[in-house]
């Protein structure tokens, strides 16, 4: 198919590809189970295949459209054997993605618009939300980009001081208040900041309470309206953090705060201590939001992009 060709350096596929084993062992030792003793691809072994991706929450919607696309090869071609299936799998589910043309960033960037780049990062509690900004902070400074935090998580006074030790570490400057402070006016005084330090990106932690979308609705919507007294066109990118050993959880997470607020992007995190990596072709292909990165490990060097084509290549390799 010509979609496999190298793009990450081979230290950067190295990480992916640990980050993923878990995944990977757990798809292949069902896969292996479901063609045991079978050489040709039949209807019995489509029908097994179809329940190994479901339990490795790939999801059903995606999982019919992978279903689909191997049937129409196994129909031109009557004889394919088991053995290729694992080189099936790989083509197809990576054909599938590609339909859409996200998923093909190979490094950190931020488009190149007015200064300062302004992302509000949502996402409840514990999913790995305030990591995944330290994470991305490093990560754009590291490309020499001048980045403000805000720390507009108010709710919690550990949100707080956990995104001030990222800051200390990734030595950036933060905006914070006390506990119980006006989300608004953080990300105010924040935005404030950074167009008085003429920083390239300023990123905004927010509350992660989904108990009551209403709420959290109009939370953010206010977030968003004071943000724009002094950026006319903030939020430039709202990005949903998920994590990815909830498994099913993390759909019906991105369904709920997708009905909330107007997400633009996604990150799905703790991939390497899940099974669950499947999750991320699921989420992938069924919303209509690009999922721009994935963590795959505890260290400050893995958060990493999401390329669609070097994920499914370490998945099924």
């Amino acid at each position: 198919m010509g979609l496999f060709k190298k793009i990450f350096s081979s230290e950067k596929k190295e990480t992916l590809d640990k980050g993923l084993e878990k995944s990977k062992t757990n798809f292949f030792s069902k896969l292996s189970k479901a063609v045991a003793g079978k050489s040709k691809v039949d209807d019995d072994v489509l029908d097994d295949l179809e329940e190994v991706l479901v339990t490795s929450d790939v999801g059903v919607k995606t999982t019919i459209k992978i279903i689909e696309r191997i049937e129409n090869r196994v129909a031109n071609d009557k004889y394919l054997g088991t053995e290729e299936l694992n080189q099936i799998l790989r083509e197809e589910i990576a054909g599938l993605l590609s339909e859409t043309n996200v998923g093909e960033a190979t490094d950190f960037e931020i488009p190149k618009i007015k200064k300062p780049y302004v992302l509000m990062v949502v996402g409840v509690n514990g999913v790995g939300k305030t990591t995944t900004i330290g994470k991305l902070a490093y990560q754009l400074k590291k490309k020499g980009l001048k980045v403000v935090l805000g720390a507009a998580d108010t709710f919690r006074a550990a949100a707080i001081d956990q995104l001030q030790v990222w800051a200390d570490r990734v030595d950036v400057p933060i905006v914070k208040q006390e506990m119980g402070s006006d989300p608004a006016s953080v990300a105010y005084d924040t935005l404030e900041s950074g167009v008085n330090q003429d920083a390239d990106v300023v990123i905004i932690d927010t509350a992660g309470r989904l108990h009551n979308k209403v709420n959290l609705m109009n939370e953010l919507t206010k977030v968003k309206r004071v943000m724009q007294k002094v950026v006319g066109d903030a939020p430039h990118d709202v990005l949903l953090v998920l994590d990815g050993s909830t498994g099913q959880n993390a759909f019906e997470q991105a369904k709920q705060f997708t009905a909330a607020t107007e997400v633009t992007s996604l990150a799905v995190t703790k991939l390497d201590g899940t099974a669950k990596g499947g999750v991320v072709i699921g989420i992938s292909d069924q919303f209509q939001i690009p999922v721009k990165y994935i963590g795959i490990g505890e260290g400050i060097e893995d958060l990493q992009v999401f390329n669609k084509y070097e994920f499914v290549d370490s998945f099924f390799k």
